[in-house]
């Protein structure tokens, strides 16, 4: 299911979409909000794709932005109806926004760059290993909560394994990620033999910064990248409520970082090596 389109895609498309129409008719955000009888924030949204768009709202934007193009018109017009169904991750309850925007757009992505520097890429991860770390950042949720969000990261992990084009998963990781022992020796162990696996895959390839390194650029957080077939990437970094990002500075100043954590990381081979290390250490 994950591997169908989600909503999160087209809403991003059509919003950046309308946000080059209205600056190319030279309006702000205050202005379409006058004419639509609405703050200029609900424009944002809209732009930010953070929303679905009703028909009659964007005939009416459409209007405003004086296009007339019939084909771009209905090509807007799909985009919007698209935007209005339920993501495959709706069924898991009430994830946070940016957190289900993020998955959305990752269910449309063909390459992800993923560095974490605490813990396991979610898309790496063990069932086991999810249970523990969530057991330990959020104590308050219920069994049912927590089981929710292991099964969207386990729908979500389907990515790496569908039959045509599996996404293409480049991970950096801190070499704490693979020394904090989260859960106890067994979880940690069977964990770090799935990274291990894992990381031999044809579309997986796996990095660690090793303690030796010393400091390097992203150690104020971790961060992903999604690239898109036909579409501008965005960039999603970790905070306490996650924020993502679309423009194309922003964007590349993180792919530049991510490119000096790659240069700065082990090969995948030696990655591999100290991960099997790693694994030893626990035993």
């Amino acid at each position: 299911m994950s591997s169908a389109q989600s909503p999160t895609f087209p809403r991003f498309q059509l919003g950046k979409q309308l946000r080059v129409l209205r600056e190319k008719a030279r309006l702000t955000t205050e202005d379409v909000g006058l004419q639509l009888d609405c703050s200029p924030s609900t424009i944002s949204r809209m732009e930010g794709g953070k929303v679905g768009i009703r028909r009659s709202t964007l005939e009416r934007l459409l209007e405003i932005y004086e296009v007339d193009d019939q084909e771009h018109i209905e090509t807007l017009i799909a985009l919007a109806r698209e935007g209005k169904t339920r993501g495959w991750f709706a069924r898991y309850g009430d994830l946070p926004a940016s957190y289900s925007r993020y998955i959305g757009l990752e269910s449309n992505a063909v390459e992800m760059r993923d560095y974490e520097a605490l813990v396991v890429p979610g898309m790496l991860q063990t069932e086991e290993y999810t249970r523990a770390l969530l057991a330990a950042a959020s104590p308050g949720e219920s069994e049912d909560a927590v089981e929710a969000h292991v099964k969207a990261r386990r729908e979500r992990q389907g990515l790496l394994n569908r039959a045509e084009n599996p996404l293409q998963f480049i991970a950096v990781l801190d070499e704490s990620v693979i020394r904090r022992l989260i859960g106890g020796p067994d979880i940690m162990r069977s964990q770090l033999k799935h990274l291990a696996d894992m990381g031999r895959a044809r579309n997986v390839t796996i990095q660690v910064l090793p303690f030796s390194g010393g400091a390097y650029a992203g150690m104020a957080g971790s961060f992903a990248i999604l690239k898109f077939e036909g579409a501008p990437s965005v960039v999603y970094a970790e905070a306490m409520a996650g924020d993502i990002y679309q423009e194309a500075g922003d964007v590349q100043r993180y792919h530049d970082v991510f490119e000096s954590l790659r240069a700065a990381a082990l090969s995948p081979y030696e990655s591999i090596r100290l991960i099997e290390l790693a694994i030893a250490e626990t035993a």
